[in-house]
């Protein structure tokens, strides 16, 4: 198949679909971490018009997800807000008859409409918690392959929700986005393994 990653530049998804044999593509504004020749860096609008076996998206939250809600009035007042939400809609009707739009809890749910699925990295094998909505066209819901809530729960809070208690650095925003390894592991086995 043909699939566009959006908004990935840490490659995680990408490199798996494409060691199953697809012909996939990440995009981003920033460069590849993994300094891939299947990575574009570019702005991402045009490649929406363009036929896609299937996308795959992470379009930015930092003006949709309910963690920065204190900043809301602001974000609507001088657009930010209103220019997440049309860069959100533009996967979510993108050329591709099986579309994943990822993001945190956020407005989404009710500016567009409820998420089709709630996923917790405790569910894919890791040992913490962070609600992801998944927004789906075409493409069934994401099963969980090794769910480890109970020995998650054992741990301190600052271990579970390790990403919540990242300290401020330059990369924060970034590391607090990427996908979790069995998280993209079962997007691309699951997702890539349907037939077009």
């Amino acid at each position: 198949m043909k699939i566009l990653v959006s908004c990935e530049e840490s490659g995680k998804v990408r490199s798996r679909l494409r060691a199953m044999g697809h012909d996939a593509w990440s995009c981003d504004v920033e460069p590849a971490r993994d300094n891939s020749p299947y990575h574009l860096q570019q702005d991402v609008r045009p490649l929406l018009k363009r036929p896609w076996d299937m996308l795959i998206a992470f379009p930015p939250c930092t003006d949709l997800a309910v963690s920065g809600a204190a900043w809301f009035a602001q974000k609507r007042k001088d657009g930010r807000q209103k220019k997440a939400i049309d860069f959100f809609m533009l996967h979510i009707n993108a050329n591709s008859p099986r579309i994943m739009v990822e993001n945190p809890v956020g407005i989404m749910s009710t500016i567009y409409r409820k998420p089709d699925q709630i996923i917790n990295p405790y569910e894919f094998g890791h040992l913490e918690q962070k609600k992801t909505c998944l927004w789906l066209k075409g493409l069934p819901l994401l099963r969980q392959t090794r769910n480890v809530k109970a020995q998650m729960l054992r741990l301190p809070i600052n271990k579970r929700q390790r990403l919540y208690f990242l300290p401020p650095s330059a990369n924060r925003a970034r590391d607090r986005s990427e996908t979790f390894d069995w998280i993209a592991d079962a997007i691309a086995q699951q997702y890539g393994g349907i037939k077009p």
